[in-house]
């Protein structure tokens, strides 16, 4: 479980994300949801150790996060894929995917995610910048798996993805939930992947945590209020 409790955050004077709290569940997939610029991708890299915070605790299965680095993060369980994918464009999709691997004592690309994005098998040995943006996020999202993590955090991974790729990515995320028991938590804007993909919600408003609960009840009254433009 990742439980996040009074967690504050600010760039500069601006107070961007106020007195927090989110508990994602075990198991669980969880959509955080929100307009344009209220905190969201703020809140993932504080839980990954990308952000320093002002105060407040960041727990995953019980330790506290706040304080590790984003490394120490990764070797306890905590994967993640940033908006705009971050793959290194120089490198082949195979030295990608090792990039994770870089000091442990296993190289090998673990087998399930060939299974997961047969595509990458395929392409191997083309360069990350020469891939589509759509097979981009799906190298990002293997390379994130590749240590294994007990959670992922995804930040928009349908952002700019054509819709073939989308409805691949939904099911990628609930089969790696469904199969493996991995807790997914991921940004969201598209209501629709939203819902057929995620199982809670959790909604931000001006930095800080308005509403959640599980998914079906996330009724027209709180997308009204929430998040329609």
């Amino acid at each position: 479980m990742l439980e996040i409790t009074g967690l504050n955050q600010y760039y500069g004077d601006s107070h961007t994300l106020k007195s927090v709290d989110l508990r994602v569940e075990t198991g669980s997939r969880t959509c955080l949801m929100g307009r344009n610029g209220m905190g969201k991708t703020t809140l993932l890299r504080c839980i990954m150790g990308l952000l320093p915070v002002a105060s407040g605790s960041i727990r995953l299965q019980g330790r506290e996060l706040n304080g590790l680095r984003a490394q120490q993060r990764a070797r306890l369980g905590v994967g993640y894929v940033p908006q705009g994918r971050d793959i290194f464009p120089q490198l082949t999709v195979e030295e990608n995917l090792r990039v994770p691997l870089a000091g442990k004592r296993s190289k090998g690309i673990p087998e399930r995610v060939y299974r997961l994005f047969p595509v990458l098998r395929d392409m191997g040995r083309r360069r990350g910048g020469d891939l589509s943006g759509g097979q981009q996020q799906q190298l990002a999202i293997a390379r994130a798996l590749v240590l294994e993590p007990e959670i992922l955090l995804l930040d928009e991974p349908t952002e700019g993805i054509q819709p073939n790729i989308v409805r691949e990515i939904s099911d990628v995320i609930r089969r790696i939930n469904e199969e493996e028991g991995m807790t997914v938590l991921l940004v969201e804007q598209k209501l629709a992947f939203a819902r057929s993909t995620a199982d809670c919600f959790s909604i931000m408003n001006n930095g800080q945590s308005v509403a959640s609960g599980p998914m079906d009840e996330l009724g027209d009254d709180i997308v009204s209020q929430h998040l329609t433009v």
